[in-house]
């Protein structure tokens, strides 16, 4: 049976049936036990489950994140989170030279049942340190798969596969998703890694999108379908392992390609996606893929700047009708919805960080 939760409230339940299910899940991190629960998520887990299973931890990510590796391949399963990506560098070590390589260097008989997560995405003017969206960086590391749930449905399913899995598992949360509803399944359900998914069906150009730009893709779906555009929009899920047949199916019927990742341009993901286009549907592109991403720039502070940096759905409408050469006076364009808040999606978002 379905219901209406928010994205922040799926998270929560998923850890919650899997804690219950297995007591060898646990999880740990700076702020788990908060009385705002990391937006939410892990709110009363410490009430329930007890210190021993949901517990605190000290500004040491390098360390702790050893320590959950540590008991992982003891046979439990942890999740540790990071309230920044940004923090989780100091454990870059642990996660890209220990989690990734310790299945492969011992012939497979080593499991490493770890779940890392980390918050990405920009708000409130926390700028360079505190906003920047690096899923590239952990893409590029064969031994880690890499997850970036855009809907309460799937951030539910992908959290329990994620646990379940027996692969350490980069989990993605873009702070914007939080308080955003849909439907979600009472109980256990799984969502497969590694298949991405239709989010709108099209034929005059495929949108592949990561994260949080899947919400920009389809609000920019709406308009361009008033200019007699119809955008086929895939919200990519996973981006290791990728989903390339799906992406090369759309290409195949459309013939043009768009990319939006929450990222930087210049090395991001988006050239990646760009690049199993090119290599598995040449002979089918009538123009030239895109990418929008973000500026090459450091992530600014001051909407002034956010505003020029951070692609939006009017940017999208604006690039569609530029590949299919439509006349951009034509275009029926959207507005922010956040007006001067530029900071922040819009007036209904919330959280305490």
């Amino acid at each position: 049976m379905s219901r209406q939760l928010r994205f922040f409230q799926a998270i929560h339940e998923a850890t919650d049936l899997c804690m219950a299910k297995d007591p060898l899940v646990y999880i740990m991190g700076l702020g788990v036990p908060d009385p705002k629960g990391i937006f939410g998520t892990t709110e009363g887990l410490q009430k329930k489950y007890g210190p021993d299973r949901v517990m605190d931890i000290p500004t040491a990510e390098n360390g702790m994140t050893g320590v959950a590796l540590g008991s992982a391949l003891t046979g439990m399963r942890p999740i540790i989170t990071h309230q920044r990506i940004d923090f989780a560098l100091l454990a870059i070590e642990q996660m890209v030279n220990q989690a990734a390589k310790w299945h492969y260097m011992f012939g497979g008989q080593a499991a490493m049942p770890v779940v890392i997560r980390m918050i990405i995405g920009r708000g409130w003017g926390q700028g360079p340190q505190h906003s920047q969206s690096l899923q590239a960086w952990f893409a590029h590391v064969p031994g880690l798969k890499v997850v970036m749930p855009v809907t309460p449905h799937d951030v539910k399913g992908m959290l329990i596969s994620s646990i379940e899995d027996n692969n350490p598992v980069i989990f993605l949360e873009h702070r914007w998703l939080y308080n955003i509803q849909g439907e979600v399944p009472e109980g256990i359900y799984r969502v497969p890694l590694g298949k991405g998914r239709i989010a709108r069906r099209g034929s005059h150009l495929t949108i592949a999108a990561t994260s949080y730009m899947v919400l920009e893709a389809l609000w920019a779906a709406e308009f361009l379908t008033q200019s007699g555009i119809e955008v086929e929009v895939i919200d990519i899920r996973t981006l290791r392992p990728l989903d390339k047949d799906l992406i090369l199916e759309s290409v195949r019927k459309t013939g043009h390609l768009l990319v939006l990742d929450t990222g930087w341009k210049t090395g991001g993901f988006g050239a990646e996606v760009l690049a199993v286009a090119a290599e598995g549907a040449f002979e089918c592109l009538k123009g030239s893929p895109q990418r929008l991403a973000l500026a090459d720039c450091p992530t600014p502070s001051t909407p002034a700047l956010a505003q020029f940096c951070y692609p939006r759905a009017v940017d999208v409408v604006r690039c569609v009708g530029k590949m299919l050469g439509v006349n951009s006076e034509k275009l029926v364009l959207p507005e922010d919805p956040a007006g001067s808040l530029l900071d922040i999606p819009g007036s209904s978002f919330k959280g305490p960080f």
